[in-house]
């Protein structure tokens, strides 16, 4: 999320073009990759179907669905549903949002957080019918209108489970100092190499001397 060496107020706003320059970067980097072609989870599973080793290998990383197709939500013609966020800390409850109902008030919503805390994000989902591959969590952290910072977290490939599955990110840093200190809007998507949009959403975080 924010860089702990984030020291002011201006220097985020001073450094917004290097990070727009950043983003360009990355997403001349997304035109020039190529993702693999798609293939159905039927014909992964019918694949090589010969070699006992490689068709255990299959039972072995996607259980249920090399039998039936597996459907968590009938209603929903999605392979992803994205069902909630948590902000983890060391020695706090976790603040979650439940991103499974309405969305329209998540930024109504603002987690207190003490500046300077070691963080990390989880997100918790399910996949249903197909395999996804190349999921990502891609988050803009905004501040009066200005881009603090754009980080891109690849997730990975999954199977379809009716369990609900989990990707954290590696532990960063809040900043701190009395000009880190305010609220800050995060727009949050995840997506995959296919550039579907399996949830798009808003959320807050409000850093603090203290938790209160």
């Amino acid at each position: 999320m924010l860089q702990s060496n984030c020291q002011s107020i201006k220097l985020m706003a001073d450094n917004s073009s290097k990070e727009n320059t950043a983003m360009i970067t990355e997403d001349e980097e997304e035109i020039n990759y190529r993702p693999p072609a798609e293939r159905t989870l039927q014909e992964i599973i019918e694949a090589d179907h010969e070699d006992n080793s490689l068709k255990k290998y299959k039972e072995t990383l996607l259980g249920q669905a090399t039998k039936e197709i597996v459907v968590v939500d009938p209603k929903n013609p999605g392979r992803v549903l994205v069902n909630s966020l948590s902000l983890i800390v060391d020695g706090q409850p976790n603040r979650t949002l439940d991103l499974s109902g309405d969305l329209g008030n998540l930024n109504k919503r603002i987690f207190i957080v003490k500046e300077g805390i070691q963080y990390r994000i989880q997100i918790n989902f399910y996949v249903q019918r197909e395999i996804v591959t190349g999921l990502k969590y891609v988050q803009r952290i905004m501040r009066h209108d200005v881009l603090v910072e754009k980080t891109s977290h690849m997730v990975g490939s999954y199977g379809p489970k009716l369990e609900i599955q989990s990707f954290i990110t590696k532990p960063e840093e809040m900043p701190s100092g009395i000009p880190a200190r305010g609220k800050y809007t995060v727009k949050s998507l995840f997506t995959d190499d296919d550039k579907n949009e399996h949830l798009k959403w808003e959320w807050c975080f409000e850093i603090r001397k203290d938790w209160e």
